[in-house]
């Protein structure tokens, strides 16, 4: 007696992950060189290149350092960079911000002169630039909005004569947008894109940068204008109202642990998404690296493709040359 066994048909997705050709073939996301924005920590002085300690491989220049890292950069086919600035004098209100001779002007012009095909980002703020560490002017013990708008127009305008090719606001103030915006286009920068921070969060990942950039506040915190941790749908609304104001890209910071923001910006807006792989992002993975902990070259990827996957099509990110070493070899 033959019995007759009827199989039901089984779903084999294992079929499109058989082959690395297939896998290739089928990849739903990917990263390339042109999806990175390189950050650069420029000092005032003179023969300045000065690792940070927090941040293994990432490194402070002065302006007559600097060609070493460019030079890298243009060999890797990495085309932009954000600056930042770390100037010599600092005062209450930031004023260095737009001197049309300091330090982040400067790297404009010398960067415009020496390597025209980078695409030049500057980080709007003045963290760095304040004797208090804070992003705009204090009073009664916390950051006057108003004000500072001020001087946000100021601070563009100077980085627009010098030759920026986008501005990018970061200090999360109300109204910043439509100010910058109308600065600009009084002064005939009709053609200067903005990426705003949209949705920067009061992040504990931030810590290396700060002693990166010099910019940790010397009293409290910056609670009272970025962004509570647990807040999802605040993310819209921010995003909302810069989008009105005239942002040209819409930012998330920090990443990893916000790839849900990401995610709801990408549905919800049709302008370019961006985000900022942190320094404490970058560290942690350094570290366990550096331990053996994990396989640092391989976590990198995956997290920088986990971005890409929740929707940016732009990351701003410490591993930038890293990336486009090992994009460049395969």
């Amino acid at each position: 007696m033959i019995i007759s066994i009827k199989i039901a048909r089984m779903n084999r997705t294992r079929r499109l992950r058989a082959k690395e050709g297939i896998r290739r073939l089928v990849r739903e996301n990917t990263l390339q060189t042109s999806d990175l924005i390189y950050p650069l920590f420029i000092e005032e002085g003179q023969g300045v290149e000065k690792e940070i300690e927090s941040m293994p491989g990432i490194k402070r220049y002065s302006l007559d350092k600097l060609s070493v890292e460019l030079d890298e950069l243009c060999s890797l086919e990495i085309s932009a960079v954000m600056l930042f600035g770390i100037p010599t004098s600092k005062d209450e209100i930031g004023s260095e911000t737009w001197n049309d001779q300091g330090i982040i002007q400067k790297a404009i012009r010398y960067i415009k002169k020496h390597y025209p095909q980078i695409y030049i980002i500057t980080d709007v703020c003045f963290c760095e630039y304040t004797s208090h560490g804070h992003c705009g002017i204090i009073h009664d013990n916390d950051v006057d909005n108003d004000a500072t708008l001020k001087n946000l127009a100021k601070q563009v305008i100077s980085h627009a004569r010098a030759g920026a090719d986008m501005v990018a606001p970061s200090g999360m103030m109300d109204g910043m947008i439509k100010t910058i915006r109308e600065a600009l286009d009084s002064e005939g920068f009709y053609q200067l894109p903005i990426m705003s921070y949209a949705v920067k969060y009061s992040s504990a990942f931030y810590g290396p940068f700060r002693d990166a950039a010099d910019s940790a506040p010397t009293f409290g915190d910056r609670r009272t204008y970025q962004m509570d941790p647990a807040n999802r749908r605040e993310a819209f609304r921010e995003a909302s109202y810069d989008e009105q104001e005239g942002a040209d890209i819409l930012m998330v910071k920090p990443a990893l642990s916000y790839l849900d923001i990401i995610r709801d910006l990408r549905n919800e807006f049709d302008q370019p998404i961006a985000c900022y792989n942190v320094s404490g992002e970058y560290a942690m993975i350094k570290a366990a690296a550096a331990k053996g902990w994990i396989d640092g070259e391989k976590v990198m990827m995956e997290s920088l493709l986990s971005m890409k996957r929740a929707g940016a099509e732009l990351i701003i990110t410490y591993f930038a040359k890293e990336v486009a070493n090992l994009l460049n070899k395969k």
